[in-house]
């Protein structure tokens, strides 16, 4: 089913209905994010055996992984309810480029790929949204993730003023990663981010548009109500992260600490895959994947209504001003 070209939209209307979609999303979707990193970082060991032979083996008792509801009920009791929001400050610096980014390079790339009529078929959307995946991931997503996943990896208390952490703010953790590793450190993981964030954005956008096409044709519109923006946003958004979740939790573990000097992205990639199959086995590369969907999933269904609703308001706005500068 192909994509009907309309009348090419501002670049400028991209960006203002981007930036206000993504900064919805991250104010009402970022606990959750917090929470997910919490559980792939976690390496839930006992340290007390029960038995004197274990002692003798130095066997380690593995606990049982906690809930997501669990995690962020731990947060919230030791560390205070403003620790789920830890690190939002880099999300909401970097949301406004990111969006404008993803949906201004997409279609841009649609453009590219259309024929002469402006159409552009499923296959091509699907192209199209690699490519914005993959741009938005090394301009913006790549830096704002090692910013943001240091921010929710430290375990100190807001509540407690005298708990002092490393990293005071997103401004504050980038200066002191690149002081005491280099700019370099911004961009690590960009590979895995990169591939992370072209799946996401093939899949997300390929589903979105092909069920709005469906639903205009079947309901014989020009355009859906914003419920349903919102519902297909949230069916398509939940396709990427069951996709490509042990990519995910791979990259946040090499984002959250330095790596060794000298040491290269494939064999960083290697050890950290290694150890989280040694000592946790496979099943570990989802951890975190119930908050990640739950997050993702009404992110995506915010930002595509949120996004669709302030980009009718401009054309709108834009139609009533060249219609009132003609007359």
């Amino acid at each position: 089913m192909a994509s009907k070209g309309k009348e090419r939209t501002p670049l400028s209307t991209h960006l203002l209905a981007g930036g206000a979609a993504g900064f919805a999303e991250a104010c009402v979707c970022h606990p959750l994010d917090t929470i997910k990193v919490r559980m792939q970082l976690s390496n839930r060991r006992s340290s007390s055996p029960r038995s004197k032979a274990a002692i003798a083996k130095g066997v380690q008792k593995a606990l049982p992984p906690k809930s997501f509801v669990g995690v962020g009920a731990q947060i919230v009791r030791k560390e205070g309810f403003g620790a789920l929001y830890k690190g939002l400050g880099a999300v909401v610096l970097g949301i406004v480029p990111k969006m404008a980014i993803r949906f201004s390079s997409f279609e841009l790339f649609k453009s590219w790929m259309a024929d002469k009529n402006g159409n552009v078929d499923m296959m091509k959307i699907f192209l199209a949204g690699l490519g914005a995946g993959t741009t938005e991931a090394i301009a913006v997503v790549t830096p704002m993730d090692v910013i943001k996943i240091r921010l929710q990896a430290q375990r100190h208390s807001l509540m407690d003023p005298l708990d002092v952490p490393k990293y005071r703010n997103a401004p504050h953790a980038a200066y002191t990663i690149i002081r005491e590793e280099g700019f370099g450190a911004l961009y690590k993981g960009v590979a895995l981010t990169a591939l992370r964030q072209a799946t996401n954005q093939a899949a997300n956008f390929t589903a979105y548009h092909y069920f709005k096409n469906v639903c205009l044709k079947l309901q014989g519109l020009d355009e859906l109500p914003s419920y349903q923006h919102l519902l297909l946003g949230g069916i398509s958004g939940a396709m990427g992260p069951l996709s490509n979740a042990p990519i995910d939790t791979i990259k946040t573990r090499i984002q959250k600490s330095p790596g060794l000097p000298g040491q290269s992205g494939w064999s960083r990639f290697m050890q950290i895959s290694q150890e989280i199959i040694r000592n946790e086995g496979y099943g570990a590369f989802y951890k975190g994947l119930t908050p990640r969907v739950l997050r993702v999933a009404p992110g995506q269904a915010i930002t595509f209504m949120v996004y669709e609703r302030v980009k009718s308001w401009i054309d709108i706005f834009n139609g009533k001003a060249k219609a009132a500068s003609i007359s």
